[in-house]
């Protein structure tokens, strides 16, 4: 029944620092495995046999591997980080482009119909009949202009 017990008067503050410290460095640690894992995973000069050993390697010795995996190819880490986001960009403004060309066109003609109906060209209900046709849902212009009589 000899049991120390620790209150908070008796965890100083510098103490407090220092585990803050270990536990920061701990998670930095962490985070350096898994990037080192993804960058085995995301080389394509590595083979198949290539990737294991490395992973195997990083896995089973962790410390060692790592900082042998750093000295040995951790060179073109970032180049191959940097491909890697340059390639996401690439793909998601192509998705981009070919999302607006796709839909451009109806832009272009609302816009054009909208410029008719400011300079008095069209009536708002021929205005809102085009619109329906070039949006594509004809819907609310067969119901014809009945319900905005007033």
């Amino acid at each position: 029944m000899s049991t120390q017990t620790y209150l908070a008067y008796d965890y100083p503050l510098l103490s407090m620092f220092w585990t803050m410290l270990w536990f920061f460095l701990w998670i930095m640690w962490f985070i350096l495995l898994f990037r080192i894992i993804l960058d085995i995973f995301r080389d394509d000069d590595l083979g198949g046999w290539g990737k294991a050993g490395w992973l195997v390697f990083v896995i089973v010795l962790p410390f060692l591997g790592v900082f042998v995996y750093l000295v040995v190819r951790g060179r073109h880490m970032g180049s191959r980080e940097v491909a890697h986001a340059r390639a996401q960009q690439e793909e998601f403004d192509r998705y981009i482009r070919d999302t607006a060309s796709s839909g451009g066109g109806s832009v272009d003609e609302l816009a054009r119909l909208s410029e008719m109906r400011n300079r008095g060209d069209i009536s708002e209900e021929e205005f809102r009949r085009a619109k329906d046709l070039v949006l594509g849902n004809a819907g609310p212009a067969a119901g014809g202009g009945a319900a905005t009589g007033t």
